[in-house]
C-alpha cells in the first residue's frame, strides 16, 4: 500500500434539520467539526412522501404541460 495517498478520517458530528446529531467518520472537515444539514431524509419530500412544489422559471413547466397535453402529464 503506498504511503501518504489516503485521505485523513476523523469522526464528525451530523446535525440534521430537527436539532437530532450524530457522530460519523469523514473526509469532511476537522476532527470534531459539526456539518448542519439543510435537506435530510426527515425533512425532503422525497424520502417523507410529501408532495414536490415545481418552480416555474421562465414558463418551462407550462410549455412543457402544454406541448404534451394529450399524454396525460
Amino acid at each position: 500500500m503506498k504511503a501518504d495517498i489516503h485521505p485523513d478520517y476523523h469522526m464528525i458530528t451530523v446535525q440534521m434539520t430537527d436539532g437530532t446529531t450524530y457522530q460519523v467518520r469523514s473526509t469532511w472537515g476537522k476532527e470534531g467539526d459539526t456539518m448542519t444539514l439543510d435537506i435530510d431524509p426527515t425533512s425532503h419530500p422525497a424520502w417523507t412522501g410529501g408532495s414536490a412544489k415545481l418552480m416555474d422559471t421562465g414558463g418551462r413547466v407550462s410549455r412543457f404541460k402544454n406541448k404534451y397535453a394529450g399524454l396525460g402529464f
